[in-house]
């Protein structure tokens, strides 16, 4: 049964597909997919409608979500919540829907991906062989996943993912992550070994990064941390660009610190270019939960939850509660 066009669903940022046309046969949806860009004329516009959904652009502030006087919930198409306020929106007794789990295998096979990469030069290669080179001997120094040892900074649901793929390719697995005991299920079925996060660098012949970005992991890993690895080790992000201090890697990058990195995040995006010149630093747009199946089960689950909601029903997979704690404003 068709929903009343007065629930209006405001879409921010770019949300296509085939879930998001479904919303639209019951809902009024507008769609601004470059909102995100203009705080101001979103905080005129939000007050007229009961959804907004977001990816990672749109800042939900608490102002924002004070402007939104028939709010009753915000749809985050991913994981990550640090671009909503949740606080505020608990307050004022808006449900936070998210995909907490449905793009992981697409992050843990990026992270995979871009350690392959480095391990074997690839992108230098096929720059020098499109180019009219034919350079084994340059390309000769590459090395193995096999026996190496993968140190995981937050053994989360991606963490574990990427540990049980790197498991496959026979690497030895340490983490780091003070919220997990030894006996949690992601430490034994992926053998990893919980450790410190000075004996992780220095032990780890790649350090890939699973951590959210907070207060506390803002600059969490800056150039005295990179001076702790091994001079032939990798650093791999995929996680949040704030938790890393540009400034002391690219210093530890030039002093030959460590070996390389490659970057799926940063701490401002689009980036102002730091880092961009190395040669032995590989570079992605944040395209870590962007593939077909990913996106197909992140959109499939935020837009039923927003959809649920807007009905009067329980979400599934939410931050703060299931349906709205009070009446919309009028």
């Amino acid at each position: 049964m068709k929903v009343s066009t007065m629930r209006r669903i405001l879409a921010t940022e770019n949300l296509v597909g085939c879930e998001m046309d479904a919303l639209r046969k019951q809902f009024d949806v507008t769609f601004e997919p470059e909102l995100w860009k203009n705080p101001a004329k979103l905080r005129e516009m939000i007050g007229e409608y009961d959804a907004i959904m977001v990816r990672n652009q749109t800042k939900v502030t608490a102002e924002l979500i004070g402007a939104g006087k028939k709010l009753s919930v915000i749809g985050r198409a991913g994981v990550g919540l640090d671009n909503v306020d949740c606080d505020a929106a608990t307050a004022a007794g808006v449900v936070v829907v998210y995909a907490p789990e449905q793009n992981s295998i697409s992050v843990a096979e990026l992270a995979l991906g871009m350690m392959l990469s480095l391990a074997r030069m690839l992108p230098a290669a096929d720059a020098s062989t499109k180019a009219g080179g034919w350079d084994r001997k340059r390309f000769f120094n590459g090395i193995e996943l096999y026996g190496k040892t993968l140190g995981l900074l937050g053994l989360g649901r991606i963490g574990f993912l990427t540990a049980m793929r790197a498991k496959a390719f026979g690497m030895k697995i340490v983490a780091f992550d003070p919220k997990i005991s030894a006996d949690s299920p992601m430490v034994v079925e992926s053998g990893a070994r919980l450790t410190a996060l000075t004996e992780l660098l220095a032990e780890a012949d790649f350090v890939s990064c699973h951590i959210p970005e907070t207060p506390q992991t803002v600059k969490m890993l800056g150039y005295e941390q990179f001076c702790r690895m091994k001079p032939s080790a990798y650093f791999i992000n995929t996680a949040r660009g704030g938790v890393v201090d540009e400034a002391g890697l690219g210093k530890a990058l030039e002093e030959k610190k460590i070996a390389g990195a490659a970057l799926d995040v940063r701490a401002v995006e689009p980036p102002a270019g730091l880092l961009s010149k190395a040669d032995n630093v590989l570079l992605a747009p944040h395209i870590g939960a962007f593939t077909v199946e990913g996106q197909e089960r992140v959109m499939r689950s935020v837009c039923g939850d927003v959809a649920a909601v807007l009905r009067g029903e329980s979400a599934r997979n939410f931050f703060n509660f299931a349906q709205p704690r009070k009446a919309a404003k009028s």
